[in-house]
């Protein structure tokens, strides 16, 4: 019986035109942006042995559910479907690669190399997914090579006199502009030892002219013009400050959102943006009501709200909150699989911060809740990510029988989420920061010494620079990261504070028009240090600030060779 079905389809798929099989993938990414997600799906799938825009965007939709899930199964899932979806494309292609794209290429052939080409680039994308470690993206690199390779000359071909505009021209741009603009964006944002792993295909990153080919693409009406505009609203309000130096391009996201939330009021993923850009503007309380209405939008995709609870365990966090940012961080701990150490991590953190005599919710007590962390290691491709080794290295502190009280768990996480530039523009929301510093400062200093005293002094110090920065304290804050680095020999466990605190008194340096001083600073940062916590992200934050001075980010050339992974 399901056999006939089967057929049925089959043949029907054979009487689609291309243009039929872009308008019906049209209506499914519709009825996804409105939250219909599984009728989106319902829709792509009885054609996905047979379409190759049909395979492809069925397979995007699974890679996105995928990235917010971060569960294994979902991983390999996506995976798999991004493999067939490749393999549909690969019978659509031109059979003889000896002949150049121009040559004499039916428009489906084109289409077929260019969706050829994307499922190389998300599968290369979900491999570094599954870690935040540079050597699974370089393992990715022989997709990402074929891909880049394709896209490359697809994007002469289109420019050139030889290309004769078929009727889905407009389907075949974007899908150009896309890859050639995320491969730019991408490649970019890669510090300069790793791009030279890469370099061997003729690699390099052109962040602007990335930037300008998604904008295209994104205020296009073409089927690759919601991925350009994520792509771009991922870029300008997440990756701007978690491997960037923390600015953001809030204008830029407004205006990219402002079309989509005019035409998806309700649409989850982009009140989630929206939120995320009032969080950046300082905006707290107008992020939370975009964040609870992006879950109250849509019930079919739970992972929607675990990023919502995410942004608003932090919103909380800022203003101090303790017990709600708990309460969310509780309710991630129970209900999403991404990173259960983390979860549970912040919970005891928050629960720390409540003075010693308050009732703890849910009866709950922080000492047990560390020690729980380190069980709940999880591997994702072989390794655990490196926020969950960095919450495991802090929580060892209370294994023993009188655990040493971490002093601003709380804070020191938030640093390490750029936290403290979403405060920037709220002075009494530094100033709420600075008053707990200063209380768990005095702690500190009123304890018995133990071997925690120095790392601690320093965590302190690293933080409140990052205040008085924000509060315009220019010299203050100077003076606190210098005490950081100055007491590099003292530090015995956190060894990642010193060149934190150098990228922190360079990007003092850049406000104040210190270049050079500035550049040196980071290449010291760059080549000194190694091993420490969530290293990689330090070493994309370094290039992110060497690039936005300009600075050759090879003047070291000689003394880098060995820091070649």
């Amino acid at each position: 019986m399901s056999n006939g079905k089967e057929t049925t389809a089959a043949e029907d798929s054979s009487k689609l035109t291309l243009k039929e099989c872009l308008d019906e993938c049209m209506e499914a990414l519709d009825l996804f942006l409105n939250n219909h997600f599984n009728e989106s799906l319902e829709r792509l799938r009885p054609r996905v042995n047979e379409s190759m825009y049909h395979a492809l965007i069925y397979a995007t939709v699974l890679e996105m559910q995928a990235m917010m899930t971060f569960q294994h199964d979902d991983i390999s899932n996506a995976g798999n479907t991004m493999k067939n979806a490749q393999e549909v494309c690969q019978r659509f292609r031109r059979k003889s690669s000896s002949k150049s794209i121009g040559e004499s290429l039916s428009e489906e052939q084109l289409h077929a190399e260019v969706c050829y080409a994307e499922c190389q680039l998300q599968r290369a994308a979900l491999t570094f997914l599954q870690d935040e470690n540079m050597v699974s993206f370089i393992k990715g690199g022989i997709k990402v090579r074929n891909s880049y390779l394709i896209y490359k000359e697809l994007h002469s071909f289109i420019k050139s006199n030889n290309c004769v505009k078929g009727p889905s021209h407009l389907h075949l741009e974007g899908g150009i502009s896309f890859g050639v603009g995320a491969f730019n964006l991408t490649l970019s944002l890669f510090p300069p030892r790793i791009l030279r792993v890469l370099e061997f295909a003729g690699f390099s990153g052109d962040k602007e002219y990335g930037l300008s080919l998604l904008r295209d693409g994104a205020t296009g009406t073409n089927l690759r013009s919601m991925l350009c505009a994520l792509l771009l609203l991922c870029y300008y309000t997440f990756l701007t400050f978690i491997l960037g130096t923390g600015e953001g391009e809030v204008a830029a996201a407004e205006r990219l959102l402002k079309p989509f939330l005019l035409r998806y009021p309700r649409g989850a993923i982009f009140l989630f943006f929206a939120g995320r850009a009032e969080e950046i503007k300082g905006n707290i309380d107008e992020a939370v009501v975009l964040f609870e209405d992006g879950c109250k939008a849509q019930q079919m995709w739970k992972q929607f709200h675990h990023m919502c609870y995410w942004e608003l365990m932090w919103c909380f966090t800022y203003k101090r909150a303790w017990k709600m940012a708990y309460f969310y961080a509780d309710l991630l701990s129970q209900e999403s699989r991404w990173s259960k150490a983390m979860y549970v991590y912040m919970k005891a953190a928050y629960l720390s911060m409540l003075p010693e005599d308050e009732a703890r919710p849910f009866g709950e007590d922080e000492v047990d809740l560390f020690r729980q962390v380190p069980t709940l290691k999880q591997k994702i491709a072989g390794k655990s990510p490196p926020t969950e080794k960095f919450a495991i290295r802090k929580a060892r502190r209370y294994k023993g029988p009188n655990p040493i009280k971490l002093p601003v768990p709380v804070l020191e996480m938030m640093y390490m989420w750029n936290g403290f530039s979403m405060i920037s523009k709220r002075p009494e929301l530094t100033e709420g920061m600075m008053d707990t510093l200063i209380q768990v400062e005095r702690a500190v200093l009123e304890s018995p010494e133990n071997e925690y005293t120095a790392d601690d002094r320093c965590v302190i110090h690293l933080l409140k620079g990052l205040c008085f920065k924000n509060q315009g304290r220019l010299d203050a804050a100077d003076e606190c990261f210098n005490k950081v680095c100055s007491s590099e020999k003292k530090i015995k466990f956190d060894h990642y504070l010193v060149p934190n605190s150098m990228v922190e008194l360079s990007l003092l340096y850049i406000d104040q028009g210190r270049r050079d001083e500035a550049i040196k600073l980071l290449h010291k940062a760059k080549r000194n240090y190694k091993e420490y916590s969530m290293e990689s992200r330090t070493q994309f934050r370094i290039h992110a600030a060497l690039a936005k001075l300009k600075a050759d980010p090879g003047e070291d050339e000689e003394e880098e060779e060995d820091t070649q992974l």
